[in-house]
């Protein structure tokens, strides 16, 4: 037996018969019901959407491994053109190894590579989940081309394209899984549908900068600086605006497991954007460069794997399914 969403009210009982504290009506002459009118007070406690089954440390780092590799290709193809190479190289670098890990990370979700090669039956425009596979195909051997001619000094032509063909895909790969997760019916993902894009974006940045700033010399990472600080402002920005038009169902990121990591994301992304725009300009420039690079990696990394947890939360808890439908549901009829 199902309740029905006019009978379900916030913060009561977990679904089941309550009593009303009436007493049914007669039905014939003389004839009294001895139980009292059964009435679903909620469905709390009975969960309406199937929680995600994707691993955490498998689909978090698919996503943040994805964002990572797409914004180095950009950082590579700067370095590349303005004739820092030690920057594009680890950038480089950096991209293919990235996103092997993040095609491995999937995989192994997965189950089986059969099942990825499987979503590459069909080209379907309208579904993110097909096209991102076929980003990622397109893109994986690009990065590795690039990457293998850089490291062995030959085919310079080969390269240079595939370097700047990776750096046009690469803001795809950034930030098509914010589209992906946004399409499911998970309410914290998918009511962030607008802003989220720009928060993978932003953290995607911080990411490739902070890498940068790890393995490249000091005197070439101004790309890498301006990246983190821009990077960081785009983030920590859309992330605030999305939570504050979310309303309710931005209540997992504020709670938990999710709230502490994310609380960590937004420490470390601004301060290691505030130590990447001192990096350049001190005698102790590699050291804060090091330590900014280090915050900015942990700090993205940590904002894929809340955002993922606080998704699932959203998912387990039918408050955050049934309350939302009922304004939308108001809002049409006033």
């Amino acid at each position: 037996m199902t309740a029905s969403p006019r009978d379900a009210e916030p913060g009561g009982d977990t679904p089941g018969a309550a009593h009303s504290g009436r007493p049914r009506r007669r039905r014939g002459r003389g004839e009294r019901a001895m139980v009292p009118d059964a009435r679903f007070s909620s469905y709390y406690g009975r969960p309406i959407l199937k929680p995600p089954t994707w691993r955490p440390l498998d689909i978090a780092g698919y996503l943040y491994l994805g964002g990572l590799a797409g914004a180095s290709s950009l950082l590579a193809a700067g370095g590349h053109a303005t004739g820092r190479p030690t920057l594009a190289r680890s950038a480089k670098l950096g991209a293919a190894g990235a996103i092997s890990l993040s095609l491995a990370a999937l995989v192994h979700d997965l189950g089986r590579p059969t099942r990825f090669l499987h979503m590459l039956r069909v080209v379907k425009p309208t579904s993110p989940m097909s096209m991102g596979s076929w980003l990622l195909v397109g893109y994986a051997p690009l990065t590795l081309a690039a990457a293998a001619s850089d490291v062995v000094g030959r085919y310079r032509l080969v390269g240079s394209a595939a370097t700047g063909a990776a750096a046009v895909l690469g803001p795809a790969v950034a930030t098509y899984t914010a589209v992906l997760i946004s399409d499911t019916a998970v309410p914290s993902w998918h009511e962030g549908h607008r802003e989220l894009p720009f928060v993978f974006a932003g953290s995607a940045a911080t990411a490739a900068a902070g890498l940068a700033l790890v393995a490249a010399p000091v005197a070439q990472t101004g790309p890498a600086r301006r990246m983190a600080v821009l990077g960081a402002a785009l983030e920590l920005g859309a992330f605030r605006s999305m939570k504050r038009r979310m309303g309710l169902v931005a209540e997992p990121f504020e709670e938990g497991r999710p709230h502490t990591l994310l609380r960590a994301a937004e420490v470390l992304t601004a301060g290691g954007a505030v130590l990447a725009g001192c990096a350049g300009q001190r005698r102790r420039g590699r050291r804060l460069a090091a330590l900014a690079g280090a915050a900015l990696l942990t700090g993205s990394a940590a904002l894929r794997f809340g955002v993922f947890l606080a998704g699932v939360a959203s998912a387990e808890d039918p408050k955050y399914t049934v309350v939302p439908q009922r304004e939308r549901l108001r809002d049409r009829e006033g």
